[in-house]
């Protein structure tokens, strides 16, 4: 007989429909599977048939043929496991009333005494299905919550084989998983750490607040000890609370990367992704054998904290160039190509020289001006153009790490970067993909960073004596247009544009 089931399988951040086709006929008892099947799906007929002959069915002792369509597709994932055993199950004369298969999308992972495992990817995958016009599904229990926030989807969650037969035979009731607000569990969102905790650098606070509130990147330069990573790790305290949407688009990413938390099934905060400096280039961009989503890519909507930027590969730092002005990566190998969203707000840190201490307070650099000019000089030209702000940090005195003074905490700060935003999303509403002044395309920084006569002079004379490019200068611009917003000004005045000037440090000439 033949039995013929709907899945689906991930490509990219979605999903395409998956035919699986199960043909069994008499001959000499096989197991074999056609349509470009990967190394996990091949494996697929051991679980199956532990699954079924463990679950307590007879194992039909006949040619058993599976087919995955569409054939010119690699399928790699174990996500046909559970569709394909009831379609095992269907095809044979045994269980000829198991009818009502063919109204679900039937996803999961097979254990050998029956079980159903937890699979990766099942957000997307429910979503993929939905705008293709199902909205039935059975899934892994160990999906639940992770289902339970997709509107529109009947969700039925199984432990086993047997209770997913039992249920398509109307012999067991089971109720769809029940729909989870977003909003009921905002509320998890908690930081190990807060601005009140970082004492001084009151400079490097605001050029962090003008970059969080504009989604500038940022890198920060200052000795060893001086605070730069206790500062990045602040930053997602400061971060504006993602949308629903965000959330969803964020989810999908990490539930593919297999990083997603099952108790809580969706992100609850942006990303903070710290990549050490020996990572690789897939690990960082995406790809490898399964073509997954990297760093840049987990790191989407939220934060990648590059630490002591200069110790990273030349080579993989170049890498960073299309998703910095795309804000999406696309990931080609020879059998396909893939396009990942990696819209991040890069925050990165280095010493100003091999020892550290070059331009700050204690004086005690005893590196050469060829050594420092070697050691800045691992960050190209055009990767630093991509960088709006560059913050000098400088260490503090025993006096301010010893201040019982109160600081101002994160939660005060986040206020502001939220209003400041909201300018930004009314001010963009009608432009599709532009959410803050970073992302502004140059059709509208002409539209919404108009200077007056003395600012444009003032950008003229640093356009020429720090030798900027012209990327260099429309950041300037841009950030400028962040610092009028948290001010509540319409206009750029030629302060801003002052200050805007000042976080280019790596820009002026003496570092050169």
């Amino acid at each position: 007989m033949l039995a013929k089931l709907k899945s689906f399988s991930i490509e990219g951040v979605g999903g395409y429909p998956v035919d699986i086709e199960i043909d069994i006929n008499n001959g000499i008892p096989s197991y074999e599977t056609v349509g470009l099947a990967g190394t996990a799906v091949k494996e697929a007929k051991e679980r199956v048939r532990a699954a079924i002959k463990n679950g307590g069915f007879s194992y039909p002792l006949k040619k058993i043929t599976v087919n995955l369509a569409p054939a010119d597709t690699k399928k790699e994932s174990t996500v046909f496991d559970l569709a394909t055993a009831i379609g095992v199950l269907a095809a044979n004369e045994e269980f000829e009333e198991l009818r009502t298969y063919k109204d679900y999308i039937i996803l999961g992972e097979l254990s050998f005494d029956g079980g159903v495992r937890r699979i990766n990817g099942v957000m997307p995958l429910i979503i993929a299905a939905l705008e293709k016009g199902f909205n039935k599904f059975i899934i892994p229990s160990g999906n639940a919550k992770e289902a339970s926030f997709i509107e529109k989807a009947e969700v039925f969650a199984v432990n086993s084989l047997r209770e997913a037969v039992e249920f398509l035979k109307n012999n067991l009731e089971l109720q769809p998983v029940e729909k989870t607000s977003f909003e009921s569990i905002l509320n998890r969102n908690k930081f190990k750490i807060d601005f009140a905790d970082v004492k001084g650098q009151s400079a490097a606070k605001r050029a962090l607040e003008i970059a969080v509130s504009g989604g500038h990147n940022v890198l920060m330069i200052g000795p060893p000890g001086a605070g730069k990573t206790m500062l990045a790790k602040c930053i997602p305290t400061i971060m504006p609370n993602m949308t629903f949407e965000e959330a969803i688009e964020v989810t999908k990413i990490h539930s593919i990367a297999g990083c997603l938390d099952p108790e809580i099934g969706i992100l609850t905060s942006r990303p903070f992704r710290t990549p050490h400096h020996t990572t690789t280039i897939p690990a960082l961009c995406g790809g490898g054998a399964k073509s997954r989503p990297g760093e840049v890519s987990l790191a989407h909507r939220g934060v990648l904290f590059l630490d002591e930027m200069p110790e990273y590969p030349r080579r993989l730092l170049e890498t960073l160039r299309q998703p910095l002005e795309d804000g999406s990566i696309t990931v080609t190998r020879a059998s396909q190509s893939l396009e990942y969203p990696s819209y991040f707000m890069l925050v990165s840190s280095m010493n100003p020289c091999p020892c550290g201490h070059f331009g700050s307070g204690d004086g005690k650099c005893s590196c050469t001006p060829q050594a420092i000019k070697k050691y800045v000089s691992r960050l190209s030209g055009p990767l630093l153009d991509r960088i709006d702000i560059h913050i000098e940090v400088d260490g503090i005195s025993y006096e301010q790490l010893r201040t019982i003074e109160k600081q101002e905490s994160s939660a005060q700060v986040k206020e502001r970067v939220e209003k400041t935003r909201q300018i930004q999303l009314e001010r963009f509403k009608d432009f599709k993909g532009v959410f803050t002044n970073a992302e502004m395309p140059a059709s509208l920084i002409e539209k919404y960073c108009k200077i007056d006569r003395n600012s444009e002079q003032l950008l003229k004379r640093a356009f020429e004596k720090l030798g900027l490019s012209a990327r260099g200068s429309t950041r300037i611009l841009k950030v400028a247009r962040t610092i009028a917003d948290m001010e509540g000004s319409e206009n750029i005045s030629e302060e801003n544009i002052f200050e805007a000037i000042q976080y280019r440090s790596l820009d002026r000439k003496y570092w050169l």
